[in-house]
């Protein structure tokens, strides 16, 4: 049994709405697996994107403990968290986020401008990260000279650009026709399956769920119990 990326006991979130207490997560127990490829689901306001965040260090709990990496990321300074997140987590959004007057490569070169790296060194984790998500032809290529699946292909490759242990997804093929999504999937698998990914995505969408390798489902700030997985095809 490998070791646990995520381990998380007791959690909940609770959002302050005017005079209004609103649970978004009850007492989430949590454990994720090195290699495992986790997906979230659930319907809209079921806390599948809040726990989400906590784990990637964008939120914090209101209580419980929520260690990744061995390291309570929920008491962490402010400071502490962004350098972390820098080093550990790389992000998916729905929303492809990338700066229009950027090139692919100088999208995916972003993050490596945070390190130490030489020019040389970021090139080659730049080109090897398009490569992966087979860019590599279109380098020089604005967002909006791609087509919307070419661009969460570059949202891919800034994330895994800095080879961070997690890779975390929130329905990332919500905006693509249904080819451009089993193409950023099947990149995900691959990243997974090949190089050892852990990943955690957030979907909706069941065809996307059958490329994980665990699934679990949230319901009103509930984690519900684990299913016996049926096997994948």
């Amino acid at each position: 049994m490998g070791k646990f990326v995520v381990e998380i006991q007791g959690l909940t979130k609770i959002f302050q709405r005017d005079s209004f207490s609103v649970a978004a997560l009850e007492s989430i127990d949590l454990a994720v697996q090195e290699g495992e490829f986790l997906c979230l689901m659930g319907p809209s306001g079921s806390g599948k994107t809040t726990l989400l965040n906590i784990i990637a260090g964008i939120d914090r709990p209101t209580q419980g403990s929520v260690h990744v990496l061995g390291e309570d990321i929920a008491g962490m300074s402010e400071d502490r968290l962004a350098t972390w997140r820098n080093v550990h987590v790389g992000f998916v959004f729905q929303t492809f986020n990338l700066l229009p007057v950027l090139t692919a490569y100088e999208n995916t070169e972003l993050p490596l401008l945070l390190t130490s790296l030489s020019a040389a060194q970021r090139k080659e984790h730049v080109l090897a990260a398009l490569k992966l998500v087979g860019l590599e032809d279109r380098i020089q290529h604005y967002p909006r000279q791609l087509s919307g699946g070419q661009e969460q292909r570059v949202a891919i490759a800034r994330a895994i650009v800095t080879d961070p242990t997690l890779l975390m997804a929130d329905e990332p093929t919500g905006d693509l026709d249904a080819h451009s999504a089993e193409e950023v999937l099947d990149i995900l698998s691959r990243l997974n399956r090949d190089f050892n990914k852990t990943i955690v995505m957030v979907t909706h969408d069941p065809r996307a769920a059958r490329h994980a390798t665990v699934t679990r489902h949230l319901e009103k700030g509930q984690l519900l119990p684990l299913e016996t997985p049926s096997a994948n095809v």
